[in-house]
């Protein structure tokens, strides 16, 4: 494996939260996830669809300062979590208008977790069929990834927004492999 250039002072985890909407499911369940990452001594940051001026991502402005941020903080994180509620049997428009902006090898050597909400468990294949094609294009390496029913998440109660005991855990499961990639990648790094 490559070594990626890394400064520690940076954030190690990065979540890409590709919804519109300020409140969404997919992104309470991203943020839980890197929740669970910070209780495992890792530092998490959350760069929203939201953050980035509409001209920026509908006028594909490449050197827009926030662009520009963006591409090197999900350049440098040691891994990324991407989540996106299902548009269409795909991931978010905004979410690819954002990602078609970032250096075409952004994700290199880079774990990602992917997390995808939808209506109804007819989209569960949205993952494996749009955002992990997407994330290899960009040179990550993809984890299995959750799909929650948006019946999943309590927006209620934003600090444990799984209400679904089993997708808690698959969600529980999937950041402990990202924890632990992260962790596996450094040594190899270090090893070099």
């Amino acid at each position: 494996m490559t070594q990626k250039r890394r400064n520690d002072k940076l954030t190690d985890i990065i979540i890409l939260s590709g919804s519109p909407s300020k409140h969404s499911r997919s992104k309470l369940a991203a943020n839980y996830a890197g929740k669970l990452a910070e209780e495992k001594g890792f530092t998490v940051k959350e760069i929203s669809v939201t953050d980035f001026a509409p001209e920026d991502l509908v006028y594909a402005r490449f050197n827009s300062p926030a662009i520009v941020a963006a591409g090197q903080a999900v350049s440098n994180a040691k891994g990324l979590i991407i989540a996106s509620p299902v548009y269409k049997a795909a991931y978010s428009g905004v979410l690819k208008s954002l990602l078609d902006l970032l250096p075409q090898d952004a994700f290199k050597n880079t774990t990602v977790l992917p997390i995808m909400t939808g209506g109804s468990p007819a989209h569960l294949l949205a993952i494996d069929y749009t955002l992990k094609p997407l994330i290899a294009n960009l040179k990550g390496e993809s984890l299995q990834g959750v799909y929650l029913c948006d019946h999943h998440i309590n927006k209620e109660n934003p600090e444990h927004p799984v209400s679904d005991k089993e997708t808690d855990v698959r969600i529980q499961t999937q950041t402990n492999q990202l924890v632990e990639a992260i962790r596996r990648n450094h040594v190899a790094s270090v090893v070099k």
